[in-house]
This record gives structure tokens, sequence and C-alpha cells, in this order.
């Protein structure tokens, strides 16, 4: 009878450990009583720490090398595109002026020109010989067919037309150009034979207007030769017997400018002079008012403001490099580029600026750029006002535009400074090496990253399903156990 009690409480305490078996997920720990899913979480990062510790520094590492670059890189093209932009807009640069508009004057391309005291009289201006044809052509009808015969030369006291040497071929008019007056002028511009022309409409019609170059040797005739059985070309003949009653009026001669420089006759077949000392004049008018005063001034408070301001933006580029490149903070403390730069900036203000060897000022620290204990910049004002007083063409020459398509040709501070900026971007050995450099090993980095985080993973499943088969033996321990303890019980009852 207790044998079969026993065995039916055994069935039942049986049944009863199957029926509330949990699932393997919520059976970690369930037989032990640890909560092992907590303890594989904390032995896998335990682990792993040392490894993710060290990515983590070195990505945050990485990180900020990148966006110290990136800071320098920034800071040096603002620099010396600022500069030059300021130089490229004239404004440091000595200033020409006109009393009059009569006379505008400029320097010549990549001239100097400083203490520019002069005055102009004009008594004519340059003109181009202007004639228009007298009759009216219709929009329908033709023109006529031909040649028409251009001649350069120039026209005497007299009124007497001179061809000069030149040959110029006959331009045809064939009965297609015939159709319109534009497709005729259209020719006569074609030929490039110094004569352009162009096709005026009023209420009677069409009109052919030719037009010369400026200067008295610029004058033209033209004379029209029907084609057999073609008429109306000869409306179209230029020329200067008076007694011409057909073809085309000159509206206007061919003439020289006729001026003086400070008193002194000269002639130009040209409103454009150049060549006067690097200036360039441009007549405009004939003066009736007297002689045009032409002058110049140097912007000394402009370049006054310019070497402060380029002080002012040195010290705050130089700011970014110490922090960048201090030797134990800095992120990119042992990043050649970046020292390289430092070094570059540092000796702007005992560099040549001007490439001069007359005596004159060529480096900043000899108009008053001088430079203390910390390596920053300051100004003394006093040796910059006598600079600018007593040289201010060498001062001015120092914030000269560069020239060059990357803007580094030259020896002026404009130019030094885009060299800098170029060689901190250069890919090869600037910063932009050191960008690419970096922007290589994140990517490296991340791979590594990826790979750790695949071993924790792993190693995290490994060592639950180690832990599961731990977990299942104990419960089945457990289960035997309390099934024995029942029957010592029952036996222990029963007797």
């Amino acid at each position: 009878m207790a044998i079969t009690t026993t065995s039916a409480t055994a069935s039942a305490t049986t049944t009863t450990t199957k029926a509330t078996t949990p699932n393997l997920a919520n059976a970690l720990g369930a037989g032990s009583g640890v909560d092992t899913t907590a303890l594989v979480k904390s032995l896998v990062e335990a682990q792993f720490a040392n490894q993710n510790a060290r990515l983590t520094k070195k990505a945050d590492t990485l990180t900020a090398q990148v966006s110290a670059v990136s800071e320098l890189k920034s800071g040096i093209t603002g620099f010396a595109s600022a500069l030059t932009t300021l130089a490229e807009t004239g404004g440091l640069t000595t200033q020409l002026s006109s009393s009059s508009s009569a006379v505008k004057v400029s320097a010549a391309s990549g001239a100097k020109v400083s203490n520019l005291n002069a005055s102009v009289t004009v008594a004519r201006l340059a003109t181009a010989q202007v004639a228009v044809t007298k009759e009216s052509f219709s929009t329908t009808g033709s023109v006529g067919t031909g040649t028409l015969q251009l001649k350069l030369g120039s026209v005497g006291a007299d009124g007497t037309f001179s061809a000069n040497a030149t040959t110029i071929p006959p331009i045809t008019i064939t009965a297609s150009d015939a159709t319109s007056l534009q497709k005729v002028a259209d020719k006569i511009t074609a030929a490039k034979a110094g004569v352009t022309a162009s096709v005026v409409t009023d209420a009677n019609g069409q009109r052919l207007v030719m037009r010369s170059t400026e200067g008295a040797t610029q004058a033209f005739t033209l004379t029209a030769t029907n084609d057999s059985g073609s008429t109306g070309l000869e409306r179209l003949n230029v020329d200067f017997d008076t007694a011409t009653t057909d073809g085309a009026e000159i509206v206007t001669r061919a003439g020289n400018a006729v001026f003086s420089v400070d008193g002194v006759p000269m002639v130009s077949v040209s409103n454009k002079i150049t060549g006067a000392d690097g200036v360039n004049l441009e007549l405009k008018a004939v003066t009736t008012d007297g002689p045009v005063t032409l002058s110049s001034s140097t912007p000394t408070d402009a370049l006054k403001e310019a070497v402060n301001n380029v002080v002012a933006a040195y010290n705050e580029m130089l700011a970014s490099l110490n922090k960048a490149t201090d030797p134990i903070t800095g992120d990119l403390r042992a990043d050649p580029a970046a020292l390289a730069m430092k070094r570059s900036l540092q000796k702007l203000t005992i560099t040549d600026l001007t490439g001069k060897t007359d005596g004159s000022p060529t480096t900043l620290s000899a108009i008053g750029v001088a430079t203390n204990n910390d390596g920053t910049l300051r100004v003394d004002k006093d040796l910059l006002a006598s600079a600018l007083s007593k040289n201010p063409d060498a001062v001015e020459a120092m914030f000269a535009a560069a020239t060059g398509t990357d803007g580094t040709t030259g020896t002026s501070l404009p130019a030094a400074l885009n060299r800098i900026s170029v060689a901190a971007k250069s890919t090869t050995l600037g910063l932009g090496a050191s960008d690419k450099r970096y922007a290589d090993a994140q990517a490296t980095l991340a791979k590594e990253k990826a790979r750790v985080a695949e071993q924790t993973e792993q190693t995290s499943t490994r060592m639950t399903q180690q832990f599961a088969a731990s977990e299942a033996r104990v419960a089945a321990y457990k289960a035997q156990q309390t099934f024995m303890e029942n029957q010592i019980k029952m036996w222990t009852r029963s007797e």
C-alpha cells in the first residue's frame, strides 16, 4: 500500500514538474536561483571592456583631429581670401583722380604710379569718318549687284583724299546679298578692312551707315561698280568730291586728337592714350574751362587699417594653431602639416614682401609689426606712421594684388599668404593629406568596431547556451532531490 501510494505521488510530482517547466530564455536562473542573463551580460562586457574603451578613445581622438584640421584649413583660407579681395578691389593702391570728366585717368596694368601732378588741355577729340547714304533703300527692292572697292587714307587741308598703300580686296555683292541692305552691310563689315557698316531705318526707309576707326589716317572712300545690266550700288559711293550729288554724305571726318600735357602739344590717333609713365588717359571731351588737373593720393588710412587687421587675423590664426599643436593637449601635436603651417606663418614678419633693394622697408617688422614673447603680433603705431609718411610706396607694395591662377605669384603679402594656404590644402604634404589620413583611419576603425561587435554577439550567444545547459542540469538535480525528499518523508510518515 505504501509503495502504491508512493508511486502515485511520484507520478503526480513528475507530472507537476513537467507542466511548470518554462522555456529556455525564461529558464535561465530558474535552476540555480542566479540571474544568469545579467551574469552573461556582465561577463561579456568585462571581457570586451578594454577593447571597447580603446576603440572609443581612438574614435574620439580621430574626430577631434578631423575637426582641428578642418578648422585650420578654413582659417588660413579665410585669412588669405580676405586679404586677396582687399588687395584686388584697389582700396590699398594709390588712387588717381581727375578734376574734370573731360579726361579720365587710370594706372596702366601692372604699373605703380605715385606723385602724379599734371594738367591736360584737350583741343580736339580723335574722330572716325562716318558716311551715311543720301538715298533711302526699299526693304523689298534689290540693292544692286557688283563690287565695292574700299580705300583707306587721309584728307589734306585742301580736302583732297590720298589713299595709303594698303591693298583691300574688292567686296562682291551677289544677287543673294542684294536682297537686303543689311546683307550688304554685313559683307562690308566682314571684309575687316577698317570700316564697319550698319543699317538705320527712318520714315523714308533704310539707309547705310559706314564708320571707320579713329584717326586722321583712317579716312576712306568706297567706289561701287555695277554688274552689267544692274543698277543701284552707286548709291553707296563715298568720296570727297563736293560736286558729287549722289552716293553717301560724309557727316564726320576722320581726325586726330589734339591735346597738351603740362603745356606740351601732343597728337594721338585715338582718344585712349597709353604708355605715359604708367598712366592711361582717355579723352572724353574738349576742355572749355581751363586745363584738367590730374593727381594721385596714397591710401594712408586704408593701409594703416589693413596692417592692424592683418595683425588681428594673424593672432586669431596663431591661437588656433597653438591650441591644435600644443605638445600636451593639442589634437594635432604630432601632425607634420600643422606644425609646418605654423612655422610658415611665423616667418611672415621677416619675409621680403617687396623685392626692392633701394633701402626702403621690405618686411612687416620694418614698418612696425613686432612679435611679442608669446609669438603674437602687435603694431608699433609710431613706426607704422613713420613708414607711411616716409615710404608709402613700400608699404603699398607689400599689399599689392598677387597674380597667377591661384594667386601665389608675386612677393606681396597676399601672394605669401596664398602660398601658405595652398600648401596647407595640399593632399600630398599639407593638411589635405592629414585629412585623408584621418578619414582612412576612421574607416579602418569602423571595421574594427564592427568586428568587435560581432565577437561580442558570438561570445554572448555561446555563454548563454552554456549557462542554459548548466541550468537545465541543475533543474534536473533539484527535481530529483525533491522527489527523493518527498519519498523519504512518506516512508517516515508510514512507519
